[in-house]
This record gives structure tokens, sequence and C-alpha cells, in this order.
């Protein structure tokens, strides 16, 4: 039946007012039936035909301009949202499908809204990381130029951990742009998480101690034969910026602590340390962009728990902080995996 409908002609297409085309609908159909009337009874009272005729014409466009109102309020909100201003939003008091659309209309201008801020705020916050390492490594450069310092280990490791500050934030970079665009195929495959874990704090603790933190990695209630079906390089990427984090937010002498359990058909994973904590208020904002704890110096980018929460819902998983036991100090995030 649509398509028969679709198939028919659309005579008042030319027209450019609603308000006209409404018109002219009730003019054909109130001719059309004087038309039946005079056929059927032989007659047809001019004067009385005439003024109902005025009368019907004057009253669709009283009772059409309710109608035509919202789309013209849609009009102008939708050539104001192409100059960037999306705070303008459509009366929405119709039932009918007219109203529907004005709902729809002012729902997809407030999402646009919100995304073009979150777009300046990735601009801003991408221009502020990218300056700080650009210009340290540039104040390094030109104190070598300018014979102010001599290009020894030392200076080169600063340019060096600059360097490779400005390649992980482009790298994490590259990674959102993935993730906002929906491109990242998980390589599943079955392994035991346990091997993953000690690979992890393997790594940890080598990386802590070229970078001079004094941090004992401690790795406890691994779970037996927990098999988990997920894209190992992407676990092992979430695993490493936990553990990362944790000690960076360490105390000198601290101890980072990762535990395994099995929970039923899910597998626990937390990590532990000894630092100052994150505040209850904080802790689902831990996870947004650019988000940062105390010791932002330590060279993170903000983006770690933001990338890393995305990969463990692609595993249908869990990432949160939790409640540490007796009030221990320090801060603890769990990632939750199915088996």
């Amino acid at each position: 039946m649509k398509k028969i409908l679709d198939l028919l002609p659309r005579p008042l297409d030319p027209l450019r007012s609603i308000k006209l085309k409404l018109a002219v609908l009730l003019f054909a159909s109130a001719c059309a039936g004087l038309v039946v009337f005079r056929i059927g009874i032989g007659w047809m009272p001019p004067t009385t035909s005439a003024i109902a005729l005025i009368v019907g014409l004057l009253t669709s466009q009283i009772l059409a301009h309710g109608v035509t109102s919202p789309l013209r309020e849609m009009t102008a909100a939708a050539k104001a949202m192409a100059r960037g201003d999306y705070s303008v939003r459509v009366r929405a008091t119709s039932k009918d499908e007219v109203g529907q659309l004005a709902v729809a209309f002012n729902q997809m201008a407030g999402e646009l809204a919100a995304a073009d801020q979150q777009r300046r705020e990735l601009i801003a916050n991408v221009s502020h990381e990218l300056r700080t390492p650009i210009s340290a490594v540039q104040a390094v450069l030109e104190n070598v130029v300018d014979g102010v310092a001599d290009p020894d280990p030392a200076t080169l490791r600063t340019a060096l951990a600059q360097t490779e500050r400005l390649g992980r934030l482009v790298t994490e970079l590259l990674d959102i742009s993935r993730l906002d665009a929906g491109v990242v195929p998980l390589e599943r495959e079955t392994f035991y998480i346990e091997d993953l874990l000690h690979e992890v704090v393997a790594e940890a603790e080598v990386k802590a101690t070229a970078a001079g933190y004094k941090v004992e990695y401690l790795s406890c209630s691994f779970p037996e034969n927990a098999l988990v079906s997920a894209d190992r390089a992407r676990l092992h990427h979430v695993l490493t910026n936990l553990v990362d984090n944790a000690t960076r937010h360490s105390p000198d002498r601290g101890t980072v602590t990762i535990i395994g359990r099995r929970d039923a058909d899910r597998v626990m994973i937390e990590v532990v340390d000894e630092g100052p904590g994150i505040p209850n208020a904080e802790r689902e904002r831990v996870f947004e962009r650019f988000t940062r704890g105390a010791r932002a110096s330590g060279g993170g980018t903000g983006l770690g728990l933001a990338i890393a929460q995305w990969l463990i819902q692609l595993h249908d998983g869990t990432i949160a902080v939790i409640e540490q036991p007796d009030n221990q100090p320090g801060c603890r995030i769990r990632v939750s995996l199915p088996v």
C-alpha cells in the first residue's frame, strides 16, 4: 500500500506554504462536495456555497497556524544550528506527528549541543596537553643550541622523557578516535588470566626501576584455572595502564597489589595502591577524558582510564573505583570480566 501511495502524483509540491496547501486542499474538497451535491440534487445555491467556501478557507488559515508554527520554529532553529547556536528550542505542545517531530528535534539539538561542547573541551585539552611537552622539548633544545646546557645524557633524557610523553598522548588520542568511530575489532582468544597478570607485574617492575620509582609489587590470590575469552593485547593495555597509574600515585617505598579472584562466572582483578585515594565524589569522573589525579606531574595524559573503561565495556565487563576495606588508604580499582 505504501509503495502505491508513493507512486501517486503530488500536485501541491510547488506551493511554498503549508497553510496555502491546506487552503487548496479544503477548497478542492469543498468543491468536490458541491459537485456531488449538484449531481445528486440537481441544483446548487450559489450564495450559500460561496459563503461556505469563504468561511472554510478562513477557518483553515486560523487553525493551520498551530500546525505550521512548530515547523517555522524548527526551520529557524535549524538555521541557527547551522551558524553554531544550539540553544534554540521548539515549543512542543501538540500530541500529533508534528509535536513528536518537535520533541525529537529538541532532543537532537540537545545532543548536538553536548557534542559540540565536548568537541570544544577536547580541542582545548588536547592543545594544553600538547603544549606542555612541546614547550619542554623546545626549552631543552634551545638551551643546547645557545650553549646554556651541554648535550649530556641527563639533558637528552629530559628531552626523551617529554618526547615519550608526547608520543603516548598522540597514541591515546588515536585510540580515542578509533573507539569513537567504533573501529576497534577485538581479536579474542582463550587464555589463563593468571599468565597475563604475571606478565603485567614483571613489566611493571622493570619500568618502575627504570623510572626511579621505589615501589614493591605484590601479586596474590590468583584465580585457579580462570580462562577468559578476550583480546589479550587490549586487556594487557588496560591492566598495564592501571598498574602504571597505581605506581605514579603510590608513596615512596609503597606497595602496589594486584589481586585476582574468581566470583561465579566472572573474573575479578583489583589493582590497589597506597596513595591518597580518590574522593567519593570524583570516582565516576576519573573515567572521563583528561581527568587526572593529584600527581599529574607523573606523565599521565588523562586519557588512560577513559580508554580502559571503553575497552573493558567492549569485553562485556565493568571497571570501577571501589571502597577500601577498613578505611585503608589508597585507591582500589576493580575490573570484572566474564569467564
